[in-house]
């Protein structure tokens, strides 16, 4: 559905809504539908007393069972099911697996056992067995180890029954290259996919030889090293290679990943891989750049103050009037007043530059949304050509043009509470900003340096999402926000084949849970395509 008014926005909105509910339902009942392949093994006495490798289904499922794990003879039936109902932050490599026990009470449950699953698709990316659970209503990880040279996995279960498929985490790299470094001198590694205090097995693969890690640092850099999917210590290097190999291939098996402060896991929470997006921000919203179409809502038209994001709308409205970004201008201490008619001095982000210093237009652009300086959003007001109270006005014009009906703007910055929006108005306003190719290219910049013209003082300036400055997800376009009231703020743009989405998060709890926001709709979005 195309997109071109908040009118047919709120009509999109409805409309998506009930697509989900339908299509949720439709997916839960052809979950149920027939296996496409099954057999069905007679475990007898002497089979259960010894132990046995259950091998099936051509053998992409093997159950090992150790001697006397079943109390008596039983059946087990393998099945590989036609319909599956993924989950939508994970890639899924292979068929969905079920087996089942079919004599239950003779399974001893406090003895686990080893299954085995084939994986057809194949990707670099960290792979996990994951099952089922109904009672959660999402895909649950099993401890895994990989085995990417013979493209199958193998976990530890206790169940009886269970529906199980291989899923891979998207960009968490499980195999790649790996190379040294001096830091600790110890059993340590640097990873940019696992959080410090991860424990990690690392496998050559060359010679199968293996160390333990614990993470204790991040990198390498991703947009640096795309392949690159760990660097061990120096001493653990040594361990599985010798270090005139400088650069060797690895897979990796996560024997201990911590909660972040989210309290998730790879960026899945406690309940598992779920088939929607839960999302705990007060509202948000992911649309198509492009069509707007909207893709995936969470009370999209509630009003919240949108703290900085302010400065997006702002950097728009200074364009409006003034597009000469080689013009020098001149600071004056007047300009962050301003700010301090709502925060004090230590609290306020700011360009730390003096009375008289010297810069260009550019420069300010970039103090504003890569730091989200408040006082250099000032000085543009000042430079714009026309007064302050003007430019205010015409940031609220601006919202009424597009029929942005909820969103107000007190003051430039973003630091006054009644600077307010939707998530809904806010993606509106995105939209059209980021059709303007200097506001495009500004909100996708990860650092950006420059120096005073008359003082030559120089500044580095670094993105306030630290998910693009590090290249975690492939933003093209961000810009965060946050006060007490309002909560952590953001917006994001990311690429997807031919097109381009949009995602507002207003009111989270955290920095971190707005950004795994933007992840979980941006692939929930996706995989509708």
């Amino acid at each position: 559905m195309k997109v071109t008014d908040k009118g047919q926005f709120k009509k999109s909105i409805k409309f998506v809504f009930v697509f989900s509910l339908l299509f949720l339902g439709f997916t839960f009942f052809t979950f149920k539908a027939q296996a496409s392949q099954e057999s069905l093994i007679n475990l007898d006495q002497n089979t259960v007393n010894r132990g046995y490798t259950v091998s099936s289904l051509d053998n992409k499922l093997k159950l090992s069972l150790t001697p006397n794990i079943l109390s008596e003879a039983s059946l087990v039936k393998t099945e590989i099911i036609d319909e599956s109902f993924a989950p939508f932050s994970l890639e899924q490599l292979s068929p969905v697996y079920q087996f089942e026990f079919l004599n239950k009470s003779a399974y001893d449950h406090d003895r686990p056992f080893y299954i085995q699953l084939a994986y057809d698709k194949e990707n670099s990316d960290y792979k996990q067995v994951f099952f089922f659970d109904k009672n959660y209503g999402s895909w649950r990880p099993l401890p895994t180890q990989d085995f990417p040279e013979e493209n199958f996995v193998r976990s530890l279960i206790h169940l009886p029954y269970a529906r199980l498929a291989v899923f891979s985490y998207p960009s968490v790299l499980g195999q790649g290259e790996a190379s040294w470094y001096a830091y600790k001198g110890g059993m340590f590694a640097a990873s940019p996919d696992f959080p410090k205090g991860s424990k990690v097995r690392v496998y050559n693969l060359a010679n199968n030889k293996y160390v333990d890690v614990e993470i204790n640092d991040f990198g390498p850099d991703r947009s640096i090293f795309p392949n690159r999917a760990i660097d061990l210590d120096k001493e653990a290097f040594k361990k599985i290679s010798a270090l005139s190999a400088g650069l060797i291939e690895v897979s990796l098996e996560p024997l201990h990943v911590p909660k972040d402060n989210t309290g998730r896991i790879l960026g899945l929470s406690s309940d598992g891989a779920l088939l929607i997006p839960e999302i705990k921000a007060k509202s948000a919203i992911v649309i198509d750049q492009d069509s707007g179409e909207v893709l995936w809502e969470k009370d999209a038209e509630t009003i919240l103050p949108i703290a900085s994001l302010t400065k997006l709308i702002a950097v728009k409205v200074f364009l409006n009037n003034n597009r000469n970004l080689e013009q020098v201008v001149e600071y004056k201490y007047q300009d962050e007043e301003y700010n301090y008619q709502y925060c004090s001095k230590w609290e306020s982000a700011r360009l730390r530059v003096s009375e008289g210093e010297t810069m260009t237009i550019k420069d300010l652009l970039y103090a504003t949304l890569v730091s989200s300086a408040n006082n250099a959003v000032e000085t543009l007001v000042r430079y714009s050509g026309i007064s302050r109270d003007k430019f205010i006005k015409q940031m609220n014009s601006l919202a009424d043009d597009l029929e942005a009906k909820d969103t107000h703007f007190k003051e430039p910055t973003g630091l006054s509470t009644e600077n307010v929006s939707s998530a809904l108005d806010y993606a509106i306003i995105t939209k059209k900003a980021l059709e303007d190719p200097i506001i495009k290219e500004i909100a996708g910049t990860r650092s950006y340096s420059f120096s005073t013209i008359n003082t030559n003082k120089k500044h580095n300036l670094y993105s306030t999402n630290y998910w693009l400055r590090y290249d975690i997800m492939p933003f093209s376009a961000s810009k965060t926000g946050y006060l007490h009231e309002a909560g952590n703020c953001l917006f994001v743009s990311i690429p997807y084949g031919d097109k381009n989405l949009i995602a507002v998060i207003l009111g989270a709890t955290s920095k971190e849970e707005s950004l795994f926001a933007s992840k979980d709709m941006f692939n929930f979005a996706q995989s509708k395509f």
